[in-house]
């Protein structure tokens, strides 16, 4: 199988799982005008705090939490693609080609900063730039995959145990349930067809509620 086989069915199945995440949410997420592209700009910004942006003062990168962010903001774009009325398999394929692309660019702020561009001016999803920032922070398609299927099923998890009337438990046994979720994906192997029930079930065994 070639990489960029490989890269279509990792991004189709995140579709799937984004499509599904968002019908859980609202059955007519499609039409009720959420403003996908607002929600990426934001976490654009939240993202520079963490990776650090200040010249008058020290600030270590935190590469973990920003690599969070861009998990965050993929579950963002996803959503703006399929809002489009494209087919799954032309957003595959578009968002395949882009996010394994390269480019010479070498400044994270500045790439971030083209992202957050599109989306306000745009109200756009930028692939290409999304694909820069993942590469300055050392993150692959593998792992970008990785995080989102582990991310997507806490968030189903969370609306299966009560999120939304608030009777969910956060902390676990003194851990934030984002901490269980990071060491259980480590240990799982995320290329098993299974792989997000592995996630699911693993949640489910630590859960203290």
């Amino acid at each position: 199988m070639s990489t960029l086989s490989i890269a279509q069915q990792q991004i189709n199945q995140m579709l799937s799982m984004q499509d599904a995440m968002n019908s859980r949410v609202s059955e007519t997420w499609r039409d009720n005008g959420y403003e996908w592209y607002r929600a990426i700009w934001v976490e654009c910004a939240e993202m520079l705090d963490h990776h650090g942006w200040k010249w008058w003062k020290h600030q270590e990168i935190d590469v973990p939490q920003v690599q969070l962010e861009l998990v965050d903001i993929f579950h963002f774009g996803l959503s703006l693609r399929l809002m489009t009325g494209a087919s799954v398999e032309a957003i595959t394929a578009d968002l395949a080609k882009e996010i394994t692309e390269t480019s010479n660019e070498s400044d994270f702020k500045i790439a971030l900063e083209s992202l957050a561009s599109s989306a306000v001016t745009e109200k756009a999803f930028n692939g290409p730039a999304f694909a820069d920032c993942m590469r300055l922070m050392n993150m692959d398609l593998d792992e970008l995959f990785r995080q989102y299927v582990g991310k997507n099923t806490l968030n189903f998890f969370r609306q299966d145990h009560g999120y939304k009337d608030g009777s969910y438990v956060k902390v676990w046994n003194g851990k934030e349930d984002n901490e269980v979720l990071a060491e259980a994906v480590t240990q799982l192997d995320s290329s098993a067809q299974d792989f997000q029930q592995q996630v699911y079930q693993a949640l489910k065994n630590s859960y203290p509620g």
